[in-house]
């Protein structure tokens, strides 16, 4: 019997949402978002895949659009970021090893007919294998914003392949399809295999956002300083500047001085106050103690 991925109501606790990235590495939430915030998003996303730009390999697809810095570029795409629920997810399910969560990655994919099927892969190879497989460091969201169907590229999952041996492949009936409604968000972590679907209809484009977390200490893929500078991070709320890296995520990680400051007002603070007098949750100065505990690894 081929593979199915868990489909959960669109009201789904926590927990729920919870157990089945454990179990399976990923779970399906349908029918979460409304008609109004769908239309948002697509407004806002149209003007930038009506051009022709496609992928340049078979990984990134030669009938697949990606259009990333969704978070400058789309206010709607910038609140569904900020989604309460996936945040409260994310930061339960990555916060064994970090003290937040930061936005790792934003991309709207487009994949149109005659598309292949993407490899199969685990989202934590960006960082070449040098994190200790114990340590889970992404938590994925990909939104609807058209039906997802096994014929126009639904996302392929291999469920429970992120507790498999690391040579193990898959099997045909091991493969299941993130088939799901608009409006509705796939969520699962960076060590499950998986990759795009084939598209084998003759007009129709699989369009879905790709929202991912991961801990606050590990460099983005996608480089969010470059993809929403500081003029257009004025424009953001603090939440979502801080979100995407414009805070720092620990006493000393993440500070910044002003070259072009002599008065040395901005020297080893915090990116926020590129923006404002705002004391962010690392501006107290802890303890002697307490930096060499914290720098101290557990035993």
């Amino acid at each position: 019997m081929a593979a199915q991925i868990k489909h959960l109501p669109g009201n789904a606790g926590q927990e729920d949402i919870l157990h089945y990235l454990a179990k399976d590495g990923a779970v399906i939430l349908d029918d979460v978002l409304k008609t109004e915030p769908l239309a948002a998003i697509a407004q806002e996303l149209a003007p930038f895949l009506q051009n022709e730009t496609r992928g340049r390999d078979a990984f990134t697809g030669f009938h697949t659009q990606r259009v990333g810095a969704l978070v400058a570029r789309s206010a709607a795409c910038g609140k569904l970021a900020l989604d309460p629920r996936m945040l409260a997810a994310a930061r339960a399910y990555l916060g064994a090893h970090c003290d937040d969560v930061q936005l790792h990655f934003t991309s709207a994919v487009a994949i149109a007919p005659g598309e292949s099927a993407q490899i199969l892969h685990r989202d934590r190879g960006i960082w070449g294998g040098y994190l200790p497989r114990q340590i889970e460091p992404l938590f994925s969201t990909i939104w609807a914003l058209t039906p997802f169907t096994r014929e126009n590229g639904a996302t392929q999952v291999v469920l429970g392949s992120h507790q498999w041996e690391k040579e193990r492949q898959p099997e045909p009936h091991d493969i299941a399809y993130a088939e799901m409604s608009a409006g509705s968000v796939l969520c699962y972590n960076g060590t499950v295999l998986h990759g795009g679907g084939a598209n084998t209809t003759e007009r129709e484009t699989r369009i879905g956002v790709f929202l991912h977390y991961t801990l606050n200490w590990l460099r983005q893929e996608e480089n969010q300083y470059l993809s929403c500078p500081p003029e257009h991070a004025q424009r953001l709320s603090q939440e979502l500047r801080a979100l995407i890296g414009y805070a720092k995520g620990g006493y000393v990680l993440g500070f910044y001085s002003d070259p072009d400051d002599l008065s040395a007002e901005h020297e080893s603070v915090s990116p926020e106050n590129l923006f404002s007098r705002h004391r962010g949750d690392f501006d107290t100065l802890p303890s002697e103690d307490q930096l060499v505990a914290q720098s101290t690894p557990d035993s």
